[in-house]
Formats: structure tokens, C-alpha cells, sequence
């Protein structure tokens, strides 16, 4: 990781750092920003767009099979074969330009879906609050942050109140660091830099006042991409790039082979290197790549319609193959619309005082939004006037408490809400009644019971307490001591109507669920029950953190919750959970991103936050389950097109290559020209790249899908083979039937190869009888179109330049009987093979 290349900021003072950046600690005034903004080269980003734009149409034509072709038509005009050469590059352009203009509107698709995503940063502009793209951000700017927010620049520490934050993708260090205001010396390191912010780090807990130093590439992040959005390579990218090697493999060994038994069998080099060269495009799976990003773009549109917002293109095939969702009740089998039940002290009575210490600590609040301080918010407790703020301890995941100083005309008091056990580690004493406060010892086990009978009716609840101190300037966590406890705040989460239809649903996709949350193990039981999850199986956290990894992948098999889960264990789980299944995990807050990155599929809400989301690999527009399905859906429709178009590959197109090769060996001339075995590689390429907009059987859909190379491997062969035997007979049949002479025949060969290519592509398209399958629109037409063209190619003027002529009409009715019989017997085959793989 490189330093930031100029100033130590972090050893200057608060005003050295003003006149530094040319600002204040109100900011900049909207007016300056926008100068900053615009000062930032925007050409830069229009030469970016060209660049990228640039580098997309080399990817088309930049594959070492083209290349060696493109050679081989420089080649053919220097010796003179100038028409040749023109007919092929223009095949060879259009191919490029056809896979440019899909692929730059896949890219197009999802920049329009990472601008749903922007991150937004609250910023000081002309002294006021006010929120604004994270790309923005310039120096000079003051930025408050809190717990969940990804820091947005290299920053200074202005003013900080118990602030942790992660700077894993900087440090290396996976524990949160604590941060503070103050001047170090220059030659600090990094690690140690406490009073600085990072860029691509992200706030753990507390709050802060930043002022913006570095953006951009002057940051320490520079020009790396943030961990968080990286696309990592997924296991069927992965397995794509593998095959498309084996097959570029056999591609090049059986064309050098056929090249140089073509040149001792005495045929013209040129002749020779441009067949060896076209067969080698023919047999490649050039489409191959932008197939993938057509078929996963088509899927993200499709997906968008369902509100679900593809963050990581990459993921959309390991959508398809989940088999286990992992999820947090809250918003999700519950409303997530908190309602206080009710504040109660331990008699079980409703009690105004523990509501008043209730509302006054989520009122003066200003840490970590969440939906419990909203709910208390609204109970509306009038405040004193002469009541202030005197100090806050954020909420943090360690503590699980959250403690806010009150100052009052009377007194000055703590007043603290959390989790039961931890507020009751706290405390010392309990308050019975206003006149009555009692050592907390002897009411352990009522507390206890009270606890317990709450989380049996379904409440989540909290504990408050609070303790009257003298007045301080400043709170910390060393004062979280000899509290109170005052009583209980009930909180209620109803059972999302229509859950129990949205499980099975899942459950018919073949995809189980598994609840992973931090409530009590009884509150959690409880709702299981309300959503039809009788008797389930329940793991907490306490027994979990003595298990070891092994005991734990068999236990995490068979659990349904996992109850009082601490964050770190949340990840543990994850782990040991992928070792049988394949596993999304859906989390809207920071304790989940470590769940996030570990799971195959990692899955946000839009109102998460920020680092939450943008470790996600997708985004849900609605916290609701049943948009997740049908982004499952959508997931595994992506997944079989992209197969679709590996079994068209290793069937027919390989078979029919081959065939033509060996051939080729046999014949006194070449079985067909290369700019024949080049055009057919063209008519069927334009019908191959609609596969990515196909319909999909519902069968496909109910369940979920491995990339599977041995399979592939075995209908390479059993397709590869049977292709062959009629490649075989249109020889036979055109040779020593018809007796064709050289320029018949490979207009013949040429005619039941393209056919017999574009037919498998609708026999090899489902499972079912092809007859069965209605193949999408675009496909269909395309597909009639080709044919369509290749029946009448041979008759128009234009045939001449591919040395092609009319067939005879009983060669014609042959060819397309030897055709009809091929497309039976390979639906035939395809129905037996698939059966006999399950």
C-alpha cells in the first residue's frame, strides 16, 4: 500500500489543517465545492469513457484465434486473393461489431444499476447539514460520520466520540482500531495514525467530524479498487474459463494437425493455413464471454424489474445455485415496523419512569440509526425545558449498550439501555418503586424469569437503568458502573403477513432457510412457531463458541436458528455452512458484513447501511423474501442460457468441425472453403447470442444448478459423436450418390452443416422435447431468418463469391432429409442423456 504523497497531515494542528485544505469547521460554502468539483478534470472522465469503450471492441477481436486469422487475410492479399480476403474480415468485423454492441449495453445496464446504489455522505456545506454523492466529496470538505458509514476520503480527525473503525482493506488488521482527535508525530505509522481517517474503511461504532484531505488517487486507497466492490471470480466464471481453455487446446492441436497433413498431401500453403485457420475460429468458443455478460445482463434487467438491484454482475450464476438462505428475522419474517408493548418495571407494571428513561436516551441518540430508537421517539414524553445533553456512549456490538448523559435543572443522570444481561452487568442496584431501591443480588432470578416469560409471548425486550451523578464535561465507558436498574422495554415485531406462503415458495425452489439472529433463544422459538416452523432445532451462541469447526459443520446442517449469535460467530457459521451447501446471507447492518463477504451470495436491503450494501452482491429493493425468490428465479434462468450455449458448443459446432477436418484428409479437395466454414460460423453466431434472452422451463428453474465440467465432457462426446455419424452420411450420401463434384459438395456440406448447427440450438435448449419448449422471440425469428438464408444463399448472385451453386433438388431434398432425421434422433438423444445424468 503506497503513503499519501505529500503532506504529514496527521502532525498538524486543527487550523494548520484549515489553511492546509483552505477551509473552516463549517466547511466549504456550496459555491466553492462546486468549483473544486469541476476543477477536477471532468475531461477525464469522458477520455476514461472512450478508453474503456476502446478497450471493450479490442476484447472482441483481440482472441489469439482471430488474430491468427486476421494474419492469414493480410497474407492472403499479399499473394493476391484480394476478394477472399475482403468476404472474410468483413465476417470477422461484423462478428466483432455484433458482440461490441451487446456487450457495451450489458455495461451500460449495470452502470445505470450502481448509480441506484451511490453512497451518500453527510457534509457541512455553507454550515449546514446536508447530504451528497459520495463522488462529490472534495478537499476541504467537513464530513460527519457514524456507525455503518464507509469513510469517503482521506480525512483529519476533527472531533470523535468513541469511534472504532475497520481498516482491514488498509491495514490488514481485522480488529476494529480506536480512533481520536489529536496531533502525532510525522513519522507515525500508518497502523498507528489514530487520528486520521482512511479511505475504503468504514466506521465500526461512534461518531465524527472529519475534515477532508485526500480524494481520488491522492489517497492512501490511490487508484486500488475498494475490497467491498471487487468482483471476485466466481466458481462458474471459473469453470467457463477452464473449458474455454480445453477447448482452445484441442482447437489448436487438431488445426495444426490438419494443416500440416493438408501441406505434405501436396495442397497450397496459403490454401492450407487459411482452412486450418477458419476451422479453428469455427470450433472456438469465441461467443463464449459475451454470451456470459449478455445472459447476465439480461438477467439484472430482469431482475431490477423484480426489485432486486444486481450490485456484482459476476454473482448473478451463484444466485442460481443457492440452496440455503441464511437470514435475520427482523424485516424479513417480521414487518421490521418496531412497536413498543410496553415499558415495565419488575412488578410487570407499566411504569412512567422507566418509559420517560426509555425516551430520553433514544431522544438525544445521535449514533447508529435503527428502528427501535425511531419506535421509543414516538412515545413523545414532554422534555423540560431546562433539559440538555450532556454526553453520549454510542451503541457498539461489544457492549451492546448504549448510554446517553442528561443534564436537568435537578440533576445530572446516566441513562443507559441494552441488552438484559449486559445492562444487568452494569448495575448494583434495582429500583422497586420511587421511594425503594434494593442491592440487585437478590432479584437476579426474578429478573431472570420476567426475562423469559416476556421472550415466551414473542417480545424482543431490552433492559434501562440509569444513576445520578455530578456534573461532567465528558461520559466514557469507565462510568457504565454502579447503575440502577430500572425495568424492561417491550418491544413488538408482527409476523410478516403471507410469510408462510413465501418459505414454501422458497421451499419449492429447493431453497431451505436457516434464521441466524442475536435475540433470546425463546423469543426466537417463538416466532419460528408463528411461521409454521414447528419444533425447531436451535443452536445459541453460548453452545456454538465451544464447538469446534468440525463438530460444527454436521450441527450447522441441521439447525434451523441460531439464536444469540455474536457477530464474529455470524461468519463462523456461514463458514461452516458452505461446506454442504451453497449460501446466501441476507444482513442490513454492520455486525453482518463479515456474514456478508463470507457467503457464496451476499444480499443487502436498499435502506442498509453503507457498508453493508456495498459488500453485498445484491440489493433488495423491498426487505420482503419473496422478492429474493424471484431473484432466485431470475438467477438460475441466467445460469441455464449460459449453459444453453456450452451444449450447442461441444455438440453440434464440435461435431461438425471435427467431421470437416477428417474430412478434409480424405477428399482430393477441401470439404468446404474457409470462407464457407467462416459464414457458417457467422449465420450461427447470430441466433447463438439471443440464447441469452431465451425463456427457460419451469423445471430448470425449481432447482438449482452446478457447473458441472464432467458432464459437459460427457455430452461432448455422446453430441460430438452423433453429429459425426451424420456429417458421415451427408458425406456418403454426396459423394457416391450423387457422385457431387467439388463445388456441389461443398455447397451441400455446407447447407446440413449450418442447419444441423442452428437446429440443435433449439433441440439442445431444453430438456424436454424440443416440441414441448416454446424458445423466446428473438431467438425464433433469428433462427428462422438464418435458415431461412442459408436455404436460399446458394441461388442468389452472391453465392458465386462464397463458391457456392444452386443444389440439384434431389440433393436439396436429401440434405434436408438427412437434417429432419438428425434433429429427431438428437432429441431423442438429448431426452435419454439428460434422464440417464440425474
Amino acid at each position: 500500500m503506497k503513503e499519501t504523497p505529500a503532506t504529514a497531515f496527521w502532525s498538524l494542528s486543527n487550523e494548520q489543517n484549515h489553511l492546509l485544505t483552505n477551509s473552516s469547521l463549517n466547511g466549504l460554502s456550496s459555491e466553492e465545492a462546486a468549483k473544486r468539483l469541476s476543477a477536477s478534470a471532468p475531461s477525464k472522465h469522458l477520455s476514461l469513457g472512450i478508453s474503456k469503450n476502446v478497450r471493450l471492441f479490442i476484447a472482441q477481436v483481440t482472441n489469439p484465434l482471430v488474430l491468427l486469422l486476421v494474419t492469414a487475410v493480410i497474407l492472403s492479399v499479399v499473394v493476391g486473393e484480394h476478394s477472399d480476403a475482403v468476404i472474410i474480415f468483413s465476417i470477422l468485423l461484423a462478428t466483432g461489431i455484433l458482440s461490441f454492441i451487446q456487450e457495451y449495453n450489458a455495461g451500460r445496464t449495470v452502470e445505470k444499476l450502481q448509480h441506484l446504489l451511490a453512497v451518500k455522505v453527510t457534509v457541512l456545506r455553507d454550515g449546514k447539514t446536508t447530504i451528497v454523492p459520495e463522488k462529490e466529496i472534495v478537499q476541504g470538505d467537513v464530513v460527519q460520520l457514524q456507525a455503518g458509514d464507509i469513510v469517503p476520503a482521506d480525512c483529519f480527525l476533527l472531533l470523535a466520540n468513541e469511534l472504532h473503525t475497520n481498516e482491514a482493506s488498509i491495514t490488514g488488521e481485522s480488529f476494529p482500531l480506536r480512533k481520536g482527535a489529536g496531533i502525532i508525530d510525522a513519522q507515525t505509522p500508518l497502523s498507528k495514525r489514530y487520528n486520521c481517517l482512511w479511505q475504503g474503511s468504514s466506521i465500526v461504532s461512534g461518531t465524527a467530524n472529519a475534515l477532508v484531505i485526500y480524494t481520488g488517487t491522492q489517497t492512501v486507497f490511490g487508484g486500488v479498487t475498494k475490497s467491498a466492490s471487487e468482483v471476485m471470480e466466481t466458481a462458474f466464471e471459473k469453470g467457463i474459463r477452464h473449458f474455454g481453455y480445453f477447448l482452445m487446446q484441442i482447437t489448436l492441436v487438431l488445426s495444426i494437425v490438419i494443416l500440416v497433413a493438408n501441406i505434405l498431401f501436396g495442397r497450397p500453403v496459403v490454401d492450407s493455413l487459411m482452412f486450418a485457420l477458419a476451422l479453428a475460429v469455427g470450433m472456438a468458443p469465441e461467443l463464449l464471454p459475451a454470451i456470459n455478460t449478455i445472459a447476465m445482463s439480461a438477467g439484472a434487467k430482469r431482475m431490477l424489474e423484480k426489485k432486486v438491484i444486481v450490485k456484482k454482475l459476476s454473482a448473478i450464476q451463484n444466485l442460481g445455485e443457492v440452496n440455503l438462505l441464511c437470514t435475520d428475522k427482523t424485516g424479513t419474517l417480521t414487518e421490521g415496523n418496531i412497536q413498543i408493548a410496553g415499558t415495565v418495571n419488575i412488578k410487570n407494571e407499566d411504569d412512567d419512569f422507566v418509559k420517560m428513561l426509555a425516551f430520553l436516551n433514544a431522544y438525544y441518540e445521535s449514533g447508529y440509526t435503527n428502528p427501535i430508537d425511531e419506535a421509543l421517539r414516538k412515545c413523545v414524553i414532554p422534555i423540560p425545558a431546562d433539559t440538555a445533553k450532556e454526553g453520549e456512549i454510542p451503541y457498539d456490538f461489544l457492549r451492546k449498550r448504549l448510554t446517553i448523559g442528561v443534564k436537568s435543572a435537578q440533576s445530572t443522570m446516566l441513562i443507559t439501555k441494552g441488552g438484559v444481561n449486559q445492562i444487568i452487568s452494569i448495575c448494583s442496584s434495582i429500583r422497586i418503586s420511587a421511594e425503594t431501591i434494593e442491592p440487585i443480588a437478590t432479584h437476579i432470578t426474578a429478573i431472570q424469569q420476567q426475562f423469559e416469560a416476556f421472550g415466551k409471548q414473542g417480545f424482543r425486550v431490552l433492559g434501562v437503568c440509569y444513576k445520578e451523578v455530578m456534573a461532567v464535561q465528558t461520559i466514557s465507558v469507565k462510568d457504565e458502573t454502579d447503575m440502577v436498574f430500572a425495568g424492561f422495554i417491550l418491544l413488538e415485531d408482527p409476523v410478516k403477513e403471507g410469510i408462510q406462503e413465501v418459505l414454501q415458495y422458497l421451499k419449492d425452489l429447493h431453497v431451505h432457510v436457516k434464521i441466524i439472529t442475536g435475540d433470546n433463544h425463546i423469543v426466537a422459538a417463538c416466532i419460528a412457531n408463528k411461521i409454521g416452523l414447528t419444533k425447531p432445532v436451535i443452536l445459541t451462541g453460548d453452545t456454538l463458541a465451544k464447538m469446534s469447526s468440525e463438530a460444527l459443520v454436521h450441527r450447522a446442517a441441521h439447525t434451523d436458528i441460531f439464536a444469540e449469535a455474536e457477530p464474529y460467530q455470524k461468519e463462523r457459521i456461514i463458514q461452516a455452512l458452505r461446506k454442504k451447501f451453497t449460501v446466501a446471507y441476507l444482513g442490513d447492518g454492520i455486525n453482518d458484513v463479515a456474514a456478508i463477504n463470507a457467503a457464496d451470495v451476499g444480499i443487502s436491503v436498499s435502506n442498509a447501511t453503507d457498508v453493508a450494501r456495498s459488500a453485498a452482491d445484491f440489493v433488495l429493493m423491498e426487505q420482503d423474501l419473496g422478492v429474493l425468490a424471484s431473484g432466485i428465479r431470475e438467477g438460475r434462468k441466467t445460469f441455464s442460457n449460459t449453459l444453453k450455449y456450452i451444449f450447442i458448443t461441444t455438440g453440434a459446432t464440435f461435431g461438425n468441425m471435427i467431421s470437416v477436418a477428417f474430412a478434409s484428409l480424405l477428399l482430393p479437395f477441401l470439404p468446404m472453403q474457409p470462407i464457407q466454414i467462416l459464414l457458417t460460423n457467422f449465420l450461427t453466431d447470430l441466433p447463438f447470442l439471443a440464447v441469452a434472452m431465451d425463456n427457460v422451463d419451469v423445471e430448470e428453474i425449481q432447482k438449482s444448478s452446478r457447473w458441472d465440467i464432467r458432464l459437459i465432457r460427457h455430452y461432448m462426446l455422446a453430441f460430438g459423436f452423433h453429429s459425426s455419424i451424420f456429417d458421415v452420411i451427408t458425406f456418403i450420401t454426396l459423394l457416391f450418390i450423387f457422385h457431387a463434384d467439388k463445388t456441389q459438395f461443398q455447397t451441400g456440406w455446407f447447407v446440413e452443416s449450418v442447419l444441423t448447427e442452428l437446429f440443435i440450438l433449439f433441440i439442445i435448449r431444453t430438456k424436454k422435447p424440443f416440441l414441448k419448449s416454446q424458445p423466446g422471440r428473438l431467438l425464433l425469428r433469428l433462427g428462422i431468418a438464418a435458415c431461412l438464408f442459408t436455404l436460399i444463399l446458394p441461388y442468389i448472385p452472391v453465392a458465386a463469391r462464397f463458391e457456392l451453386q444452386p443444389l440439384q433438388l434431389t440433393v436439396l431434398i436429401s440434405m434436408l432429409a438427412i437434417v429432419t432425421i438428425y434433429m429427431l434422433t438428437a432429441d431423442w438423444l438429448k431426452v435419454w442423456f439428460f434422464k440417464r445424468s440425474k
